[in-house]
């Protein structure tokens, strides 16, 4: 495997950086306290990658096993423990454990231990995961009917087990 071709060409380099402070207010709120913070969007990457900040909140939650066609999907404990389903069941996850999942791989996460837990996230490429999340978190108070819950798992390439 080599290096892929250059898409900056200058000479000089950019000032384009972008620093996000751990403080800064999550940008998405579920209503079970679970807080998700966008660091890097598909948008902002030339569609890459994704990366988010998933902090669990008090409480079980996370999704059951299911497998993506088109994205890969990592994971990287920080704090707390988070289970995590490796297609074979349960396991799991302490800080500094990384869980990484290609193209149809079976995988869940939730935090099941009701404490407060976090982890990072990242989706390659760089798929817009933004309105998933979104909708998902508010789907209590406006449930989908199952035609159109069918729709949109496909149009997010989310199959469930």
């Amino acid at each position: 495997m080599s290096y892929p071709d250059p898409v900056y060409t200058g000479e000089a380099g950019e000032k384009t950086a972008t620093i996000r402070p751990v403080a800064t207010a999550p940008d998405l709120v579920y209503p079970n306290g679970v807080r998700v913070h966008y660091l890097a969007l598909g948008s902002g990457t030339h569609g890459l990658f994704g990366l988010y900040r998933w902090d669990f909140g008090p409480g079980s939650s996370g999704p059951d096993p299911h497998f993506h066609r088109t994205i890969t999907e990592s994971f990287f404990v920080l704090t707390g423990t988070v289970s995590v389903h490796d297609g074979t069941g349960w396991k799991p996850a302490r800080p500094g454990d990384y869980f990484h999942v290609p193209e149809g791989g079976i995988h869940g996460f939730r935090n099941v231990e009701g404490d407060d837990a976090s982890m990072l996230l990242l989706f390659a490429p760089g798929a817009p995961r933004e309105e998933y999340f979104e909708t998902l978190a508010h789907i209590a108070d406006n449930p989908l009917s199952p035609e159109e819950r069918a729709e949109f798992m496909a149009r997010h390439d989310t199959y469930w087990i």
